[in-house]
């Protein structure tokens, strides 16, 4: 009788559905493994906090699914987010003891987390995961930057069309090959109507007319409050005053990690 092969069980990283795109996917087996092996699968409720700001970090990690955002406390006391970590990004500084920013649950949120030291020295000794690191800041620019260009609009319909294409792009899949008239777009917003609106700088009431008004000239079609189609991308585009976010258009953050070696 012919042996049959040995049934594979899959671990929790095999399952993880931001893999693809994060840095474990992009290193060698054995390396996947020790990276496994350090980590931990974590999950907090909306408005926990992660990292606070000035006091000892000791974990850090990849988003698995939710949003975090990112404050820093004002002179004055004031809270302001100066950014929003999607599935797949990386939170937390590697050797640095303490964090510069505060870290919050703007959703419930499945993270998983390494124990800082623990990460530090298999990245200290692996030029592999360094690399992907590396990569890995350099994607995090990419997307700060584009955080930049769309608080630095002057209108705030346009951060509002810059802010849903930009979510789209980071969260969605589009197959290369599918024809644009079979695409059916669509972008969800997981963050509450007044976190939108202290991120974009302005107020609740504003971020509602902004939509409404979108939505009377046919360009977006609201589901819900946080669920919307596109239903002309390109009159969205030229809402937000900024080309390069069509849909069709590529960059480094949204390029799949390849295998280095």
């Amino acid at each position: 009788m012919k042996a049959l092969p040995p049934v594979r069980i899959l671990s929790a990283c095999d399952r993880c559905e931001v893999r693809r795109k994060s840095i474990c996917n992009a290193v060698k087996p054995v390396l996947q493994k020790e990276i496994s092996r350090i980590s931990r699968v974590r999950t907090f409720e909306a408005g926990n906090t992660i990292l606070a700001e000035a006091e000892d970090s000791v974990f850090l990690g990849i988003v698995m699914s939710g949003i975090l955002r990112v404050q820093r406390t004002m002179a004055d006391g004031r809270q302001q987010i100066v950014g929003l970590l999607l599935p797949a990004d990386f939170f937390g500084r590697v050797f640095e003891r303490t964090s510069g920013v505060a870290v919050e649950a703007a959703t419930d949120v499945t993270l998983c987390c390494f124990e800082r030291h623990a990460f530090e020295r298999l990245l200290s000794r692996s030029p592999e995961l360094e690399h992907q690191m590396f990569l890995a800041v350099l994607r995090e620019l990419d997307a700060a930057r584009d955080w930049m260009l769309l608080l630095g609009s002057q209108t705030i319909p346009e951060r509002v069309a810059s802010f849903f294409l930009i979510l789209h792009r980071r969260t969605t899949v589009i197959e290369p090959d599918m024809p644009s008239r079979k695409r059916r777009l669509s972008v969800h917003v997981p963050i509450s109507r007044h976190d939108m609106a202290a991120y974009l700088g302005t107020t609740v009431e504003t971020i509602s007319r902004v939509i409404q008004d979108m939505s009377r000239r046919g360009i977006i079609e609201i589901h819900s409050p946080q669920h919307f189609g596109i239903l002309d991308e390109k009159r969205l585009v030229r809402c937000s005053g900024r080309e390069e976010l069509s849909i069709g258009h590529r960059c480094l953050a949204d390029e799949p990690h390849m295998a280095v070696g």
